[in-house]
């Protein structure tokens, strides 16, 4: 029973594989380090440095390492630069992931957890989000992580793969200080090393239809959301039903303002944002309820926003 974690090496990959290993279930990494770190691996969990798009190293490794589950998360999660640069996306994206799954077919793997998003629904989504919210993706990134859940739908009904999809909204905070989130395109990455070089960050619209007039999100904790991946591997290693895709969301949210705020006293940095016109095709909140999760996976939001906070700039410290 040994699961395959692709991009192990990751911010949250890294997380899985830690909670992997403390629930006692054997775990694999294979990872092209493009964004992930080694050093993230722990020193006792296989590491195959490698890329998905080469169908043979992923088929030997899940032979030799005798996988029966994959773990999903590797892939380019930038949706601003997918934009930019659609065929790569596409890429890293959907024809890894074609070749992920015909060497699982190949080698009779038939369990994948897939690390969605929320992207899937779009900027029209508002409200409290559902699973069965329509698809409308705004970015190729979001049109991949469509299309990953389509291929996953028709393996299923082909050759039986059992899947789930983990759609998630703003992922922050560190289960471990050596784990910080080195992407500089993630919101508290972006806003610490905004303030850290003086650059005080912006809020876009104050006089929207929310308590304070700033956008709601839904921020969670990445070792919870960690969690919800290793509780997705276990059902399905017992044989439980399981949803073709979760929300993983706080069903209230943060205001953007309330964000800043709690930013500015978890970090002793004292700032105040500037505020700014709206961006266009903002909505005014996007919050996802949890609730199929909770039932099914024990979801449940564990960390306060002030520990969310505190955990990712404590490991900030450590690069």
């Amino acid at each position: 029973m040994t699961w395959l974690v692709t991009g192990g090496a990751g911010y949250i990959g890294s997380h899985v594989v830690r909670n992997l290993s403390e629930a006692g279930i054997p775990v694999v990494v294979l990872d092209d380090l493009s964004t992930g770190l080694r050093r993230f691996v722990p020193d006792d969990v296989p590491f195959v440095e490698g890329t998905l798009l080469d169908g043979d190293l992923v088929s030997q490794v899940l032979g030799d390492h005798g996988v029966t589950g994959v773990i999903h998360i590797a892939g380019f999660k930038f949706a601003g630069i997918s934009v930019e640069k659609p065929l790569h996306t596409y890429e890293q994206n959907v024809t890894a992931m074609m070749s992920l799954l015909q060497a699982m077919n190949t080698r009779g793997v038939n369990k994948l957890v897939f690390s969605s998003s929320s992207s899937v629904y779009g900027n029209a989504a508002e409200g409290l989000v559902t699973e069965d919210h329509s698809f409308n993706p705004t970015s190729p990134y979001g049109e991949s992580k469509v299309i990953g859940e389509w291929m996953l739908r028709n393996e299923g009904v082909a050759n039986g793969l059992t899947h789930t999809s983990l759609r998630y909204f703003n992922v922050v905070g560190s289960g471990d200080v050596k784990l910080p989130d080195v992407s500089p395109y993630n919101l508290l990455s972006m806003v610490f090393a905004g303030i850290e070089n003086s650059h005080v960050p912006v809020i876009f619209g104050d006089d929207y239809d929310t308590p304070d007039g700033t956008c709601v999100r839904d921020y969670i904790h990445v070792a919870d959301l960690a969690r919800a991946h290793v509780a997705a591997a276990q059902r399905m290693d017992a044989g439980l039903p399981i949803e073709p895709a979760y929300n993983l969301g706080s069903g209230t949210g943060t205001s953007v303002l309330e964000m800043m705020t709690a930013i500015a006293k978890e970090t002793g940095i004292d700032f105040v944002p500037q505020r700014g016109p709206r961006r266009e095709g903002d909505p005014a909140r996007v919050v996802a309820s949890g609730e199929k999760a909770s039932r099914d996976l024990g979801w449940a939001m564990t960390h306060t926003l002030a520990q969310m906070i505190s955990s990712a700039y404590e490991a900030r410290k450590s690069l």
